[in-house]
């Protein structure tokens, strides 16, 4: 297994990108693509994306969306739709310039989001859809949450950790994420009327202790999807359930295998 870095220009933007590639992969297979959460990058991964790969022998792919890790800074402040526009606009076109035609998602938190809205529009090169902490509307404990968030920016290592891996980026990052979710227009935001075009398979995963959402995201992403929809409730796991990845990483193999074998 060999891992790449490069970097495409997209819609005016230079995008960082990473490649996990196989000595040898089953026929026509599915690439693994991972969508980092709102504060994340390709590096905040850290090794799961290697070790889902492994353990599915599939190749991935990762990248820092604009604003982010090594990627161009955002061009403009973000609007109340910036998640359809990262997932109707930019990841197809990102999608096209790496030639990836056919993919599994693997989404944390607003890239879990992002797969299912990219999932809603672009059925028919999506084999899977696996959703990690997704928002697919506003809840009282996600505002909480990034309240929290925003106080421990100002008053602890936080802002220190994620200029680690955003550089100079970070404080528009963080400032335009926080600014976004607790904005009044932003209260009403929801996705649901679009769940109901997703049609392939997706595993939905959820923490008991997340602070930015509760079982009832869950509850929703299995609900209203049209396909096969499984869940995954991991008893005592933050809004990063990967980093369970005893519990995690088993039953996001046996998913990926399921729709290996339907193919």
């Amino acid at each position: 297994m060999n891992e790449s870095y490069n970097t495409i220009e997209v819609l005016g933007s230079e995008i960082f990108t990473k490649r996990i590639t196989q000595q040898a992969t089953r026929a026509n297979a599915p690439t693994l693509v991972f969508l980092h959460e709102g504060l994340g990058s390709i590096e905040l991964w850290r090794e799961f994306p290697r070790q889902l790969c492994a353990a599915t022998d599939l190749e991935g792919f990762l990248y820092d969306r604009r604003g982010y890790g090594k990627s161009s800074p955002m061009q403009h402040e973000r609007n109340t739709n910036y998640l359809h526009e990262e997932a109707w606009t930019m990841l197809p076109a990102i999608l096209n310039e790496v030639d990836i035609q056919n993919v599994i998602l693997v989404g944390h938190s607003d890239g879990g989001t992002i797969a299912l809205l990219f999932a809603s529009r672009f059925s028919e090169c999506v084999s899977g859809l696996i959703s990690e902490a997704a928002h697919v509307f506003v809840e009282d404990t996600t505002i909480k949450g990034i309240r929290e968030a925003r106080m421990s920016y100002e008053f602890t290592n936080l802002r220190s950790k994620l200029a680690s891996y955003h550089g100079d980026k970070t404080d528009p990052m963080f400032r335009s994420w926080t600014n976004t979710w607790l904005s009044p227009e932003f209260r009403a935001w929801s996705i649901e009327n679009e769940l109901q075009n997703v049609r392939c398979p997706v595993l939905a995963i959820q923490g008991t202790e997340d602070r930015y959402g509760t079982q009832r995201q869950l509850r929703s992403i299995v609900d209203k999807t049209a396909g096969r929809a499984e869940e995954l409730l991991i008893h005592g796991g933050s809004h990063t359930p990967h980093a369970h990845e005893d519990d995690v990483l088993p039953s996001m193999q046996a998913f990926i295998e399921k729709i290996l074998s339907e193919i």
